[in-house]
């Protein structure tokens, strides 16, 4: 057996079945390995971006991780972007990056790299293979570091003779560690706070976004007075029907101080007291007021469920109905609009279906909306690296087992990004809707432009504009093998909208706005 056999081996023991590649000439055995063993899915992407996109989205879903295959050090370095948004995710996921044989490193080939030094940033786990008989133990090892709570990123870089030689061993499946335990002085302390303080806050992220620790939340603060709102970038929120009506923290910082100018105190859950995404001339960096103290009940890595659990119990909080979000939304009808394209997604999206949300400036109220849809999943960019939407939108339908709709909302300019996840949809098969909000520019960037102060001319103004030619997605998707239609107006987008839910693979609408 060589070092790669034995790395597939136990991975697979270890319960990773779905790797995500973009191979090249060092990963060839490894390749070879995923061939002669069966058992593993392999699933491929253009780009690495691509690739460590999808592992993203699959853990958000699948809530395991799934290795990725990557070519040496640039290989890795074409995936950082997507590590970093997995990374604010806490997103389980075992990258596998091919190096340069032992021997041959010293040499200073063309392709050798600080591989190790690129990893670290986006890694909590990072090791190099000394050997095939080692590989194996490295892999358990990594796969444990990818399931520790609340999920995280590990790097194995594997130089091409400890893959191809012999004396590789199969290691067993380390156990996974459990998330920490709620802290008891943390339960009493944001107890205290509920019952004592006025203007509190419950925040909540991570895993607490789940629908029960929601419950659970709303039940807390219901009982004393409070507040529940989400924090403004999160991996995935369970919304809809007969869950929490959750809106998060606003991401336009004089909406957000506003939002939240009120409170005196922040209790976290899973979360982070609100910053700023960037700094602005003349505007504060927290975005909560100075005075106000901030009480942490969990941590990311501590089970937010089982605190909020403990929090209730403290203070005797009684069952609480969960407000009524009101009657389904109605479709939008004409030129369409971000609250329109919000209602009519609310609309038409059927039960359990996973939103994949890179809509940018467009879709910043689509939550209002979309509270009384079906019960659904909703998945946002965590991180701010932009074109994570499509490669999100293809881990997740694999990572849902291919059974869950996913609808893709995609802001055109990041879209093109990694417009190759699109082949990977039909390739696979996916069930993705991707709707490309068409309005030809980096609207965000117009944004920001007045928020940092700046004077845009005409050189500024062309370096925003996505025209000249025109992009056009119907061609763009039918030439990676997915079918597209064109809309100008709400009627039009439902109505094709509706098409795609009832098909079996990935449909992508271009909704010019």
């Amino acid at each position: 057996m060589n070092g790669a056999e034995s790395l597939v081996h136990t991975l697979l023991a270890s319960g990773v079945d779905t790797c995500f590649a973009n191979p090249g000439t060092s990963e060839m055995h490894f390749v070879a390995a995923l061939d002669r063993i069966p058992g593993m899915r392999c699933v491929l992407g253009l780009q690495e971006n691509i690739v460590t996109g999808m592992a993203d989205g699959y853990y958000r879903m699948a809530g395991k991780p799934a290795a990725t295959l990557l070519h040496c050090g640039p290989g890795l370095a074409n995936g950082l972007a997507n590590l970093h948004n997995a990374r604010r995710a806490r997103s389980g996921i075992v990258n596998v990056v091919g190096d340069q044989a032992t021997y041959h490193r010293p040499l200073d080939a063309q392709l050798t790299a600080d591989t190790e030094g690129w990893a670290r940033p986006v890694s909590a786990w990072t090791r190099t293979a000394a050997d095939a008989a080692r590989v194996g133990a490295d892999a358990a090892v990594a796969v444990q570091a990818a399931r520790t709570a609340p999920g995280q990123i590990a790097t194995l870089i594997l130089p091409a003779d400890t893959a191809w030689n012999e004396g590789g061993a199969v290691a067993e499946a380390l156990p996974v560690p459990a998330p920490i335990a709620p802290d008891p002085h943390a339960v009493r302390n944001a107890a205290r706070v509920l019952r004592e303080k006025k203007n509190v806050l419950i925040l909540l992220g991570g895993a607490a976004l789940r629908a029960r620790p929601q419950a659970l939340a709303w039940r807390a603060a219901h009982s004393s007075g409070h507040k529940v709102m989400a924090e403004m970038s999160n991996a995935r929120v369970e919304r809809g029907r007969g869950r929490l009506a959750l809106e998060r923290v606003p991401y336009a910082a004089d909406i957000a101080i506003a939002a939240l100018a009120g409170y005196e105190h922040l209790i976290l859950v899973n979360a982070k007291a609100p910053v700023g995404f960037f700094a602005y001339p003349d505007k504060p960096s927290l975005h909560y007021p100075q005075n106000a103290e901030v009480h942490v009940l969990a941590r990311y890595e501590q089970d937010g469920e089982a605190a909020l659990q403990a929090l209730v119990e403290e203070l005797g909080s009684p069952e609480a109905t969960l407000p009524d979000a009101g009657p389904r939304p109605v479709m939008g009808r004409g030129a369409p609009t971000p609250e329109g394209l919000a209602r009519t997604l609310g609309a038409l999206m059927p039960e359990g279906s996973i939103v994949a949300d890179e809509s940018v400036s467009f879709g910043r109220g689509f939550f209002a909306e979309t509270h009384a849809a079906a019960p659904h999943d909703w998945l946002q960019l965590t991180g701010g690296a932009i074109g994570c939407g499509m490669p999100l939108a293809t881990g997740a339908a694999i990572g849902a087992g291919g059974q869950r709709r996913v609808v893709n909302l995609q802001a055109d300019g990041s879209a093109m990004y990694t417009l190759q996840a699109l082949w990977t949809q039909a390739r696979e098969k996916l069930p993705v809707t991707t709707i490309i909000l068409s309005n030809g520019k980096y609207q965000i960037l117009l944004g920001e432009y007045q928020n940092v102060g700046a004077n845009p001319g005409p050189t500024a103004m062309g370096m925003l504009d996505l025209g000249n030619p025109d992009l056009n997605w119907v061609k763009l998707a039918g030439g990676m093998g997915v079918e597209a239609a064109r809309a100008t107006t709400l009627e039009q987008c439902g109505d094709l909208m509706q098409q795609s839910f009832a098909q079996n693979g990935p449909f992508l609408i271009e909704l010019v706005i």
